[in-house]
């Protein structure tokens, strides 16, 4: 039998746009009229405060984010830590999002902010997995330089090419010049 479920479980929505020096977020709780933004720096006093007003909420929080380079590690890791549930909100999708609600490509903090808490509210998300808490770190770093290592190896490869290339040019105009071989005269 069906166990219907009339009323949803209330849970505080926080939406986080990480950058280098600074994250906006942006926090929807029942009972709030609007939603508030919040501009966390990216230290450790700041990541306190935010988790201090979070935990003073009393219900279940969820925070989603969308990775961006390696900015979103100290505060993942940090939020984690602190026992929140995050969620990974993915690029393209995002990007989508953005470009079908606002119909227009142009990418700005707050209209992100607004996106990434549509698609965590639709649970349109992935689980985050910490790679130093899961003990996969020395993997993604192995991984990560077999790509640069890759990425070196074919820019050789090409710049070989490229040599070969503008010699065996150049040799040929010097062979085939207006006097011909030289010797020959």
């Amino acid at each position: 039998m069906t166990n219907p479920q009339s009323t949803p479980e209330a849970v505080v929505w926080v939406a986080i746009d990480i950058a280098k020096d600074r994250h906006e977020a942006l926090i929807e709780a029942p009972g709030w009229k609007s939603r508030k933004k919040f501009r966390v720096q990216n230290t450790a006093e700041e990541f306190r405060a935010f988790a201090e007003f979070l935990h003073g909420l009393a219900l279940p929080v969820r925070i989603g984010f969308e990775p961006t380079g390696n900015y979103h590690r100290a505060l993942a890791y940090f939020l984690h830590s602190e026992g929140f549930s995050l969620e990974l909100i993915s690029s393209l999708a995002l990007a989508r999002t953005r470009e079908a609600m606002h119909n227009s490509w142009d990418k700005n903090d707050p209209k992100d902010a607004q996106v990434i808490l549509h698609l965590l509210k639709g649970r349109l998300t992935q689980h985050f997995h910490d790679p130093l808490v899961h003990n996969l770190n020395d993997l993604q770093e192995l991984s990560k330089t077999h790509h640069q290592v890759s990425l070196e190896k074919t820019r050789t490869q090409h710049r070989i090419r490229m040599w070969r290339r503008t010699t065996r040019s150049a040799a040929a105009r010097w062979i085939s010049g207006p006097l011909g071989m030289p010797g020959t005269r």
